[in-house]
């Protein structure tokens, strides 16, 4: 009401819980229905229904071409899958990370991991011009995609120790070691693709937009499993943030132990958004913006947010992964590009319109 009176725009009323979480899940529903249908093969939702449930071997082969189900098994079922995870993965990390920092500008690029894989999966790229791993392309794809999650992983423990003393873990001096590491890293990416031929420079460049092609089954059999359980875990912070968010004393005096959360926070972030980008490379602004938009519609509590911002996080993901394989089909976008597009514009609205709402 005083917003109305001064003339400025009244922040938007905030959701029930459940109804926010059941909206979110069937809006997510319809996004994957819409992006598995969609392409060069057209699959409508009744032939989608049909090949999965005789893909469950519950139905006759009926109602569809060979060529849908070849393209729905094959291409766009684990696509959309691996879409629908990494969105989800990299909103919950950011949610976790902007709650144990207590900012909502914090992202977890914050804690090195996206820079300890990028320059891992550089240098990867760079060995990668041998004879031998140049004659089979899913070895080449093996051996960047497991460089990028122990670059990334390496980082985070590396950062986490430099900000550790005597046990105990200072965020602020985190904060200061990650920038100090993702400065470290650029300068290594810069000097690897200052020795690098056109094809590895291409490559690494590529790498760093962000891509989903390399979707497939036996990828998603390894990195489904870690991102799912280390999400589960974030999900069951949402008591501890909560705490957390009133300070770290304030935290300790209603029984949250405080290292405790930061272990977790840290290493379960770390192992989410360290599997993601190191199958799909650097994709921005979902880990920032996801919590953000949650927060205006849902309020902060954690318990909420969490995962509300999965849900968030993946439809935003897959929305974003279909336009990359469609506007310019049969070329493809950079999913890592299209989220920098619309993400930044759409954060810095968000920022103005909170800032008006909070004047």
């Amino acid at each position: 009401m005083e917003a109305v009176l001064h003339g400025l725009p009244a922040a938007p009323p905030r959701l029930p819980g459940a109804a926010a979480l059941i909206g979110l899940a069937v809006l997510l529903l319809a996004v994957v229905l819409l992006a598995t249908g969609r392409g060069a093969v057209a699959i409508g939702p009744a032939q989608i229904f049909r090949i999965v449930v005789h893909a469950l071997g519950l139905g006759n082969r009926t109602g569809f071409s060979d060529q849908q189900w070849a393209v729905l098994v094959t291409i766009r079922a684990p696509r959309v899958i691996l879409a629908v995870l990494t969105g989800a993965g990299l909103a919950l990390a950011g949610a976790v990370t902007q709650g144990l920092f207590r900012n909502p500008l914090a992202d977890p690029s914050l804690i090195g991991v996206s820079s300890g894989a990028a320059i891992a999966a550089a240098g990867a790229i760079v060995v990668g011009s041998a004879p031998a791993l140049h004659l089979v392309a899913p070895l080449r794809l093996a051996v960047v995609s497991c460089a990028a999650f122990t670059g990334g992983l390496l980082a985070v423990l590396l950062v986490r120790r430099l900000a550790s003393r005597e046990g105990r873990t200072s965020l602020p001096a985190m904060l200061l070691a990650g920038i100090a590491i993702t400065a470290l890293a650029e300068a290594g990416i810069g000097a690897l693709s200052f020795v690098s031929n056109d094809e590895q420079l291409r490559n690494i460049t590529f790498w760093r937009l962000g891509s989903l092609g390399a979707a497939s089954w036996p990828l998603l059999a390894i990195v489904a499993p870690v991102v799912i359980l280390g999400a589960l875990r974030l999900l069951r912070l949402s008591a501890s943030l909560d705490a957390y968010a009133l300070g770290e004393r304030e935290a300790a005096h209603v029984g949250v132990d405080a290292q405790r959360v930061k272990t977790i926070a840290i290493i379960g972030s770390a192992l989410v958004v360290g599997a993601l980008v190191s199958v799909t490379g650097i994709i921005w602004f979902v880990g920032l913006l996801a919590p953000h938009v949650v927060r205006l519609l849902c309020g902060p509590g954690h318990r909420l947010l969490l995962p509300a911002c999965a849900l968030l996080g993946a439809i935003l993901v897959t929305l974003a992964d279909l336009a990359a394989r469609t506007l310019v089909a049969p070329a493809e976008l950079p999913i890592g590009m299209l989220t920098a597009f619309i993400g930044a514009p759409a954060f810095l609205m968000l920022l103005r319109k909170r800032r008006r709402w909070s004047e």
